[in-house]
């Protein structure tokens, strides 16, 4: 085994066990956690497929910036730990009947007969000076031009309906500052109010 197949598989190997651990874990936050590995995991794939832009961008963008959004999301949400367990066993169905589809797929197009060097030709090798952020841009603005705009436009509907869920009002949880009233508060009335508290002097007097 050459040592490129062995990081391949050692960086797959980690990559499997992140991703598992982001699905199977009870808090958010250790999830977000285990998604970072899972980024760092996919980046070293990349490396190994000659895509060093990907991989810079993956780790550059989405574990410095993305992943903190992540967190502060799920921080603002102040998800119900218990109501989200409680429906858990109800949807377990929903969940298995989908992961079936999901793997049903993937085994159609990765398996026996449907992939591989046989089937599919083996991609060029691209000259030593050729750049990858090039070659990127020219097929994302030409051929993936369409599946690209869809993209932007679902993740900036996320976007929208995060914010709509972080500003939710929920009762006395959120507290809300209203502006008019903070510019009409009058100094002597509303601000500051002057108590007369005897003294022990006065209460000996008395």
């Amino acid at each position: 085994m050459s040592f490129e197949k062995f990081l391949f598989y050692a960086f797959s190997a980690v990559l499997i066990f992140a991703a598992v651990m982001v699905i199977t874990r009870r808090n958010p936050v250790h999830s977000a956690l285990y998604l970072v590995l899972a980024f760092f995991a996919s980046a070293g794939v990349w490396l190994l497929a000659e895509a060093e832009f990907l991989a810079i961008v993956l780790v550059l963008v989405y574990v410095g910036a993305v992943m903190v959004l992540f967190l502060f999301v799920v921080m603002m949400l102040d998800v119900d730990q218990a109501a989200m367990r409680a429906g858990f066993i109800k949807m377990l169905p929903v969940g298995i009947l989908i992961g079936l589809l999901i793997a049903g797929e993937i085994f159609m197009v990765v398996g026996p007969g449907t992939f591989g060097l046989d089937q599919v030709a083996a991609p060029e090798r691209l000259p030593a000076d050729a750049q990858n952020t090039a070659v990127l841009g020219s097929l994302l603005y030409t051929v993936y031009m369409y599946p690209f705009e869809v993209a932007a436009v679902l993740l900036l509907v996320a976007i929208i309906a995060a914010i709509g869920l972080t500003h939710r009002r929920r009762g006395d949880a959120t507290k809300y500052i209203d502006v008019a009233k903070q510019v009409s508060v009058r100094k002597g009335e509303d601000r500051v109010k002057l108590v007369d508290v005897p003294s022990e002097e006065k209460m000996e007097l008395k």
